[in-house]
């Protein structure tokens, strides 16, 4: 069975393409015009072990923010998609993620409900054309998108690079352990996800 989901979004800010395959390598690209928010997709794809393909164009002459929110939207659609009706996935995982002085706590559930909890120390220097204060939004999108419950808190760190890219290695880690199939039944006495 493929876990794999095609999208293509196009509005007047934005236009994204994005290719997952759940059960993958960890082959992943991406390529939004924001060299740091690239690497971050990349590392997502990578420690998630999802082969990742995103492509978007944005209106980067106005800012960052449409074209790193609407990322979130279609990645989320697309792994709401992939994962389709969920039977036998683990469904939670959490754990702390180290980057040299950051360290980083996520807990996720995929449980259909959309919730975002980000206390992730504000970050005030920009990294190249990266906003910081962006991950914030990319991550509600995601979370939404995707229906997942998601927490991401900073328990240390001083460097906005590391703590940022902790939390995204962080989170691609706990998806990787939650969408793995262990089971043929669905995980919940609700009957449905």
């Amino acid at each position: 069975m493929s876990r794999h989901a095609h999208l293509e979004r196009a509005t007047n800010e934005t236009r994204i393409t994005v290719d997952v395959e759940i059960d993958g390598r960890g082959e992943a690209s991406a390529r939004t015009g924001i060299p740091f928010f690239d690497h971050m997709l990349e590392q997502l794809g990578k420690h998630g072990g999802f082969d990742l393909m995103i492509e978007a164009d944005g209106d980067l002459h106005v800012d960052t923010h449409h074209t790193i929110e609407d990322t979130g939207i279609v990645l989320g659609t697309a792994v709401r998609e992939a994962l389709g009706d969920k039977v036998g996935v683990r469904r939670f995982a959490s754990g702390l993620f180290p980057l040299d002085e950051a360290l980083v706590e996520v807990a996720l559930d995929l449980s259909a409900r959309s919730y975002l909890v980000y206390e992730i120390d504000p970050v005030a220097e920009w990294i190249g054309t990266f906003d910081p204060q962006l991950a914030e939004e990319f991550w509600r999108a995601f979370a939404q998108a995707a229906g997942i419950t998601l927490h991401l808190r900073s328990r240390s760190g001083r460097n906005g690079h590391h703590v940022i890219e902790a939390s995204f290695k962080g989170v691609a880690r706990c998806l990787r352990d939650a969408v793995r199939v262990e089971s043929d039944t669905l995980p919940t006495t609700k009957g449905a996800l």
